[in-house]
């Protein structure tokens, strides 16, 4: 039987680019920094998927993540690499978070915000696109995934079931 090794843990060590409320990188910072509460800006892509029937797509976020474990978010969610742009991190997230080739799927940008929170402080990209072929949820990544009709959404706001940047991004889609 063939063992795979399952994350456990982000890499403290990556590197993101710091950026300005702008977009423009004016340094470099680990995960880790980015995560310890000095809230420097670093910028993060963000997809929605919607079925044809009006369903989003939520991936439950898994149990081993320092931000958010266990909550339902945006289907597809990272951060931009040092010396990456943002569509080529959006393309790279997906295909990693939920199996989706980037020539499989027409993103849109709908809007950019900054969001804080106790730890960090983010420049976030906001994407949607429609997909109603199969989706792949990463083992590794996430504990899978599933469609919310809009009116489930609505009812789990609130609940400590969802994570408070899908709830705050929900009301801009």
């Amino acid at each position: 039987m063939e063992k795979r090794n399952l994350i456990t843990s982000d890499k403290d060590t990556e590197l993101f680019p710091e950026v300005d409320e702008a977009g423009n990188a004016i340094g470099q910072i680990t995960r880790a920094e980015a995560h310890d509460g000095t809230k420097r800006l670093h910028p993060v892509v963000h997809l929605h998927v919607f079925n044809s029937r009006g369903e989003l797509y939520l991936q439950h976020r898994a149990k081993w993540k320092k931000v958010q474990p266990d909550k339902w978010d945006t289907a597809t969610g990272g951060h931009v690499d040092w010396g990456e742009d943002v569509m080529a991190a959006l393309a790279r997230e997906v295909s990693e978070e939920i199996g989706l080739p980037s020539d499989s799927y027409t993103p849109k940008l709908v809007k950019t915000y900054i969001f804080e929170n106790n730890i960090e402080r983010e420049l976030v990209y906001v994407f949607t696109t429609e997909y109603d072929g199969e989706l792949h949820p990463s083992p590794t990544e996430t504990q899978g995934g599933k469609f919310w009709s809009v009116n489930d959404i609505r009812s789990a706001i609130g609940k400590n079931v969802l994570t408070p940047m899908f709830e705050k991004e929900f009301l801009l889609l």
